[in-house]
């Protein structure tokens, strides 16, 4: 049998859909067959849609809460929204329309698209609730992930306008406030493979991808560093007064509380390319130290490439949220015909998303030290949070848990 062409491997990439690093149903997961509820009402929003669910009972919008979606690619769905909040371990939806709660879903129309940016669909939707809304119930504000830093940053640009936003709560459910981690390694073959399919590096490159990661490489042979982007983002944060004043600031993370990471180890074989076209290709978890291997890179041509860090500490065991970023890859490799040559061997699927410091807005992450401490031995007054919980155990990234809900719940307006 001939080798594939380099144009058969691009077309069938194509054919596919992209490789993207965000939380979700694995690729062989079972289908639950449910469907969203029609909502009561849609806002056509600047930049972005907003579904609206008035909370069982109500004539109208009575008790609003605004839920941002986190980081992806392209527009926000509505699907995806109900199978994070209602058809994974608990049915938040359900249960916030139970007690009397409006939800929001706020969607935008690229979520790969800069926060400040998509921080002003989120200002639009907040003065929208407020014109809507029936009776004088403050409006309670957040969202998942990125969410909760888009609804973060409106907040305190309204204040910064003197705009009553009208908002007693603001929440973040596993957002990195200190900034979120994608490999070096996945990063890497992200941009190697990219003039066979582009999207996967676009999605490390877009502006959302840079404002929230801790450390970024725009090339498969960068170096790791805070992008210009981010920075850009921090020092617009610190502009309009980093968190906003008026509201109660709480917060839930997916990870614990006791410095205790997961069974990742530094250093270790994550995956590794088995088919003729990725043979070769061998992507680690981050060690630290100098001149450290994290991928070995062959795709396709006889070429092979190193990618190498120093100075990173061992992030991807770390406690917090994971994501099965190097589970993602493998799946969508091994779902390729087989006469591509795609065939990946994955060891470990899952790496520290949102480290548990950064969820709560704690601790930087620049060292095992920060990233591994005891947050229930910190004095809370070091986080810009009022109050936050963290998870029993380490658990996925956006893990919608009746632990973290119940507590969330019982603290809206």
């Amino acid at each position: 049998m001939s080798e594939p062409t380099h144009e058969q491997i691009v077309s069938e990439l194509h054919s596919r859909p992209p490789i993207t690093l965000v939380p979700g149903p694995r690729l062989d997961a079972e289908p639950h067959g449910a469907l969203p509820l029609p909502p009561s009402t849609v806002w056509d929003l600047p930049g972005g849609t907003a579904w609206v669910y008035y909370g069982e009972g109500n004539p109208g919008l009575v008790r609003p809460v605004i839920f941002a979606d986190g980081f992806n690619t392209g527009p926000s769905s509505l699907d995806f929204c109900w199978e994070i909040m209602e058809f994974g371990d608990y049915a938040l939806i359900s249960e916030l329309r139970r007690r009397g709660h409006d939800v929001i879903l706020l969607g935008f129309h690229e979520r790969s698209a800069s926060i400040p940016d998509n921080s002003k669909t989120a200002q639009a939707a907040i003065a929208r609730a407020i014109d809507e809304r029936r009776g004088d119930t403050p409006l309670a504000v957040g969202g998942f992930s990125m969410g909760g830093l888009v609804t973060r940053h409106a907040l305190a640009a309204m204040e910064s306008q003197d705009v009553d936003h009208q908002a007693a709560l603001y929440f973040s459910y596993d957002s990195p406030h200190r900034g979120a981690w994608i490999p070096i390694a996945l990063q890497a073959f992200a941009h190697y493979i990219k003039d066979l399919d582009s999207r996967f590096s676009d999605q490390i490159n877009s502006p959302a991808a840079r404002q929230l990661l801790w450390r970024h490489i725009e090339k498969w042979d960068g170096t790791p560093e805070r992008s210009d982007q981010r920075a850009a983002f921090l020092a617009e944060m610190q502009a309009v007064g980093e968190w906003p004043r008026r509201p109660r600031l709480i917060g839930v993370a997916n990870g614990t509380a006791d410095g205790v990471g997961t069974d990742v180890r530094a250093g270790e074989l994550a995956l590794e390319g088995k088919g003729l076209s990725v043979l070769g290709t061998k992507l680690y978890t981050q060690a630290p130290g100098d001149d450290e291997l994290v991928a070995k890179l062959r795709v396709v041509t006889l070429k092979s490439n190193e990618g190498r860090t120093s100075g990173l500490p061992s992030i991807d065991g770390a406690p917090g949220g994971s994501l099965e970023g190097f589970g993602i890859l493998a799946d969508a490799f091994n779902a390729l015909s087989p006469v591509l040559g795609f065939k990946t061997d994955v060891r470990i699927r899952s790496h520290c998303f949102v480290p548990a410091v950064s969820a709560v807005d704690i601790r930087d992450l620049d060292t095992d030290e920060e990233l591994y401490a005891n947050i229930s031995a910190l004095p809370r007054e070091e986080s810009g949070l009022d109050e936050f919980l963290l998870a029993s155990h380490n658990e996925g990234h956006s893990l919608v848990t009746q632990e973290l809900c119940a507590w969330l719940l019982d603290r809206l307006p």
